[in-house]
Parts: structure tokens; sequence; C-alpha cells
């Protein structure tokens, strides 16, 4: 069982745990606090707007971590809508935290290089 940061009411909450993304902590952070506290449908037009290069978070588009954010904020919204949840009421909290790192088997001149890993939890809670 994954430990959340944020655990609210279970009856109006759900909640998605990304584990072992291949995604820059950093990267993600920055667009996990971009996005908490936004509605649902503006916070997936943002992510889907960087992917498509049509708005930069902090000058970058981060389009990595931007396709994996909305793979788990669509995940979190078919939850929604199988749990009986509003869509157009929800509020996103999302959080960012690195993963275990693990050393890639390679040859001599890439030895001992790191893969990037993080855990993303997403949080939708009907207001």
């Amino acid at each position: 069982m994954h430990k959340y940061a944020f655990n609210p009411d279970p009856k109006k909450s759900v909640r998605v745990y990304g584990r072992s993304l291949n995604v820059s902590t950093k990267s993600s952070e920055i667009v996990s606090k971009r996005i908490t506290g936004m509605n649902l449908e503006k916070a997936k037009k943002l992510m889907e707007n960087a992917i498509s290069q049509k708005h930069s978070l902090d000058g970058k588009y981060y389009t990595n971590t931007t396709t994996e954010m909305l793979g788990l904020l669509k995940s979190a919204e078919s939850n929604a809508e199988a749990k009986g949840l509003d869509s157009s009421r929800l509020i996103v909290h999302a959080s960012a935290h690195q993963g275990y790192m693990f050393m890639r088997p390679r040859r001599l001149k890439m030895r001992r290089t790191r893969k990037k890993i993080t855990n993303v939890q997403v949080v939708l809670v009907q207001r």
C-alpha cells in the first residue's frame, strides 16, 4: 500500500498513484505545483496545451512529464465517474516524490549512469 501526501474524505475523493515513472522529479514537482488547486477540466486543458506546445510552463513545455500527468488525470477522472462523483466540481491535488534510483547496466562508456524515476500522486476532491 502506498502512502499519500494528502488523505481527504474517501466518499468525496479519488486517488491515483503513478509509481516508477520515467520522468524527472524536478519537472514533475513543477507541473504538480502548477495544477494543484485547479479544476480538473482546466488542468487537463493545460496539459494538452503543453503537449502540443501552445502553452509553456515556466518557459519550458515538459512534454514527457505532462504526457504522464495527463494519463494520471484521465485515469482519476474515470475512477471518479465510476464512483459517482460530479466531474465538473473536482479539484486536483498533485505531488511528486523521488523514486528508488538504480544504476543502469551499460558498457564502459555509459557505466554508473542513473535512471530518472519519480512517484506521482494525484488526488481529486469534490467541492
